[in-house]
């Protein structure tokens, strides 16, 4: 354990954060580049890490001279032909799931509300004092390929000891209540992961790149004293942060009575057994891809979920994910002119659960995976949106005729999402909760 009073005391006697160097190239968030940094702590100007005017530009210059200060980049760059634009419903949608997955996008320039491009700002050469600044800040990715960073956009660093798991999906979930204002840009925010943070110099590095930043400190931390470490810092330099895991460790300690060991779960100390659920999980994973799409349909009974469903319903990845999660899973496809197995009507039909997906979702993804197997072109009605509407017609007949099962609607839900509904209502019958005995969508 840290000793936090003295050793927190002699890492914070430093100068403050707008004095100093470039972070060190140990300072490796996940969207930050600091291989990108150079030893004279000037701008690079190789094509691996391109400097302010080349970002600025998008063009990739061999031999060109910087634009004059004030100049406009305009008339120092040729004008390109601007890619063309898709449904603006569709970008939203999919500018939205960027979002909430963590996917870079590909926006060749910054768009305005109304559409238009908006031209780059006015670029000038750096005076040698703010040199370290601008290698600073031209070098930080803000997840957003071929528009540099956005000067508007607010930071966020996450810090953790271990994956990062915890702090970069509570972030991301938080951050799903502010969708609206994030697809549009109209309050950006740059996200940065610092994982595997066992160190108190590489902890105060970080914090006071984030006083440089204004950034705000959400933090993960289980050992108690780099926890506190981290709250004086923040305190010292004036950056508003978070403990996103010692509230529910304490409520938990509390709530149990045991004191927890304040041992980060990545700690080579921390000793790695191989658990009964381990096992099971492992168990649940083989025995769902063997029953995948219908395969073995006399195991059906050894299922714990059963999924129903048309084709590209998403039925496998769902599988695969409850099976992750220790549930045995069971697939079988709805195919128009084939007979479900009699073993589906012979089991415990609280275990049958319904996939269902608009038409014009389920015939685009479709097309996407006809034109990914070859059969682009090819005389076949597997994407045509009348045979589509008949496959969901008919899947809905059998829905209709078996009212036990549950049927869920996919469309626009993440595998999570369906999952969750899954498992809710497969806890809820096995508990004996009351439910109705009616079909009903999810």
């Amino acid at each position: 354990m840290i000793n936090s009073n003295s050793m927190i005391s002699a890492k914070l006697a430093s100068p403050p954060p707008s004095l100093l160097l470039p972070p060190s190239p140990r300072l490796q968030g996940r969207r930050l580049a600091p291989s990108c940094l150079s030893d004279a702590g000037m701008p690079p100007q190789s094509p691996a890490c391109p400097g302010p005017d080349q970002e600025s530009s998008g063009v990739a210059r061999s031999g060109a001279k910087a634009p004059a200060a004030g100049s406009s980049s305009s008339s120092s760059s040729p004008s390109r032909s601007s890619p063309p634009r898709g449904s603006a419903q569709l970008n939203r949608w999919s500018r939205a799931r960027a979002h909430r997955s963590g996917r870079r996008l590909e926006w060749p320039t910054i768009r305005d509300r109304s559409g238009a491009s908006k031209a780059p700002p006015p670029t000038r050469q750096p005076s040698s004092g703010e040199a370290a600044t601008a290698v600073v800040e031209d070098d930080i990715d803000d997840g957003v390929l071929g528009i540099g960073r956005d000067e508007s956009a607010k930071s966020i660093y996450m810090v953790s000891d271990g994956t990062g798991w915890t702090a970069e999906h509570s972030v991301n979930a938080a951050l799903g209540q502010f969708e609206h204002c994030l697809v549009d840009r109209g309050c950006a925010v740059n996200t940065h992961l610092f994982n595997g943070i066992d160190d108190l110099d590489r902890l105060i590095e970080i914090i006071k790149q984030a006083a440089k930043e204004g950034a705000l400190v959400l933090y993960t931390l289980a050992d108690p004293s780099m926890a506190e470490a981290t709250k004086k810092a923040c305190e010292l330099w004036g950056v508003p942060s978070t403990d996103v895991l010692r509230p529910t460790i304490e409520a938990i300690a509390s709530h149990i009575g045991v004191a927890p060991s304040g041992i980060p779960r990545s700690s080579p100390s921390r000793k790695g057994q191989l658990t009964e659920d381990y096992f099971r999980r492992i168990e649940a994973i083989d025995f769902t891809i063997k029953q995948d799409d219908g395969a073995q349909p006399q195991n059906l009974n050894r299922a714990h979920i059963v999924l129903v469903g048309v084709s590209r319903t998403g039925k496998t990845p769902l599988s695969i994910y409850l099976a992750q999660k220790g549930y045995k899973v069971a697939n079988v496809p709805i195919v128009m002119g084939v007979n479900l197995p009699k073993s589906l009507f012979e089991i415990d039909q609280d275990k049958i659960f319904g996939l269902t997906i608009n038409p014009v979702v389920l015939q685009a993804i479709r097309k996407a995976r006809a034109k990914a197997l070859g059969f682009h072109g090819h005389k076949s009605n597997y994407a045509e949106m009348e045979h589509v509407r008949g496959e969901l017609d008919h899947a809905n007949q059998i829905f209709s005729t078996h009212p036990i099962w549950p049927v869920i609607e996919v469309t626009g839900k993440a595998i999570e999402e369906s999952a969750a509904v899954v498992v809710r209502i497969f806890h809820d019958r096995k508990q004996k909760c009351a439910m109705p005995r009616i079909s009903k969508r999810y």
